[in-house]
């Protein structure tokens, strides 16, 4: 049993190789998203804590909960005595459904060719047999924020530097086809903001040579972000006034599909995911929200705490990455990257966590815990993984919380989540029951009973 523990198999249930048989009925099967969860504490993130009360499933959702509800005649009843429930997680930023094997270029199918294009939606490029959704959903994550790629060489980019790379989608982490899996299609309109690091972080500006690229001055690098930055705004200007013909029916009006993409994010209906780091990227993105009067959402902003006080006045939300990371130089504070969380939530600036990450997107209770012990409040870390998420991404009327009416996206544990030591008893996404064996508690097994 130690050995189970080190090995990282907090939530493997009994007859691990026995579930395997049933795995695609568990999965996905429809008829079995009504069921009643009897004398559970629930957790619910957005009221207090109930204790020793019962939760009806109908349909995939969530139709009751209280201490009075009785069971209807014939339910499948899940006895929930000395345990608790929470809403499932969400991991705001990975490539789940998109890339496979990095090292593949063929499982990789995260970017395209072209500068700006907005019109491509990752949902529909997401593969539901992916072999790293049974390994995240396992940990009690339910759904994530899967982006297309921007300027990367493995996903069809080339290795050119693309600014507008696509739709962003939030979606459950199980289904038959994407469809199954939607939950926001348009989660955001995703940005890589040019920077004077040449588009490759200032690491690489820094020591050009070790990354392959020519020695740039800072008057080179400043004269292309600055005709990076005029692109970006001819585009938006260009989509502006395709808005303005497109509702005037002007003569010779044609359509277009990027044009058309573009709508919904000048109407501040789909918000736009900004990548940029840095102080000075991180109020250029600003003063261009300002300027098109769109809305922003920044993501891995390392130097948020420079600009703080605006992103609180202006309600920007800010997706941060791992906690499980080094100081970013050697001037840096040991603890930079715990510490951010606990002093953002401090700021007043609002927040999630995202893994940025495939291999490790199972580690996000962990990320958030460990922010927990460098300061931000638990229940606040909680929040960060789950409805501080869901509100971000559109998505807190569906998921995020246990409340009525919302998606049965829920996991049962022995204890609190964001805790190694805690065991993932069920997990369940639109009320369907999930098994929890995947390909690295198979390897598990096979290797534990190895002669």
């Amino acid at each position: 049993m130690k050995f189970k523990q080190e090995s990282g198999a907090r939530n493997q249930k009994s007859g691990v190789l026995a579930a395997a048989v049933v795995c695609a009925a568990s999965v996905f099967g429809a008829a079995n998203d009504t069921f009643f969860i009897r004398g559970v504490d629930v957790y619910p993130v957005t009221a207090v804590k109930m204790e020793n009360v019962s939760v009806l499933i109908q349909d995939g959702k969530i139709a009751e909960i209280g201490a009075k509800i009785v069971a209807p005649k014939g339910i499948k009843i899940v006895e929930g005595k000395g345990l608790r429930v929470y809403p499932g997680m969400i991991d705001s930023g990975t490539t789940l459904g998109l890339s496979e094997i990095s090292a593949e270029r063929v499982t990789v199918d995260t970017g395209e060719l072209g500068e700006f294009m907005p019109q491509l939606r990752a949902l529909i490029a997401v593969n539901p047999e992916s072999e790293h959704f049974p390994v995240v959903r396992a940990n009690g994550i339910t759904s994530t924020v899967t982006y297309p790629a921007t300027g990367g060489r493995g996903g069809g980019g080339g290795g050119s530097q693309q600014i507008i790379a696509g739709q962003a989608a939030l979606i459950h982490m199980a289904g038959w086809t994407w469809e199954d899996m939607e939950i926001n299609r348009s989660a955001a309109l995703t940005i890589q903001f040019p920077s004077t690091a040449g588009g490759r972080g200032n690491f690489a500006a820094d020591f050009p040579e070790e990354f392959g690229g020519p020695q740039q001055s800072y008057a080179d690098r400043k004269r292309a972000y600055d005709q990076a930055i005029q692109r970006l705004n001819d585009f938006f200007d260009a989509a502006r006034q395709y808005q303005k013909e497109r509702s005037n029916n002007a003569p010779g009006f044609k359509k277009d599909l990027k044009m058309e993409a573009m709508i919904p994010v000048l109407d501040r209906k789909v918000p736009v995911a900004v990548t940029a780091q840095r102080e000075r990227q991180i109020r250029d993105a600003m003063a261009f929200a300002d300027k098109q009067h769109i809305r922003i959402i920044l993501l891995q902003p390392r130097e948020l705490l420079k600009v703080a006080a605006d992103l609180k006045a202006k309600n920007i939300p800010v997706i941060l990455g791992r906690t499980e990371a080094l100081p970013e130089n050697e001037d840096a504070a040991y603890d930079q990257a715990e510490s951010l969380p606990g002093l953002v939530f401090k700021s007043g600036v609002k927040f999630a966590f995202a893994t940025f990450n495939n291999e490790f997107s199972r580690n996000l209770p962990y990320n958030a815990a460990r922010a927990v012990a460098y300061g931000l409040p638990a229940d606040e870390a909680l929040k960060a993984v789950t409805i501080n998420a869901a509100e971000i991404w559109g998505a807190s009327d569906k998921v995020g919380s246990i409340e009525k009416g919302k998606w049965a996206d829920l996991m049962i544990t022995n204890g609190d989540p964001l805790e190694t030591p805690t065991e993932i008893k069920h997990v369940y996404i639109k009320g369907v029951d999930i098994d929890l064996t995947n390909k690295q508690t198979r390897l598990y097994e096979k290797y534990r009973n190895r002669p």
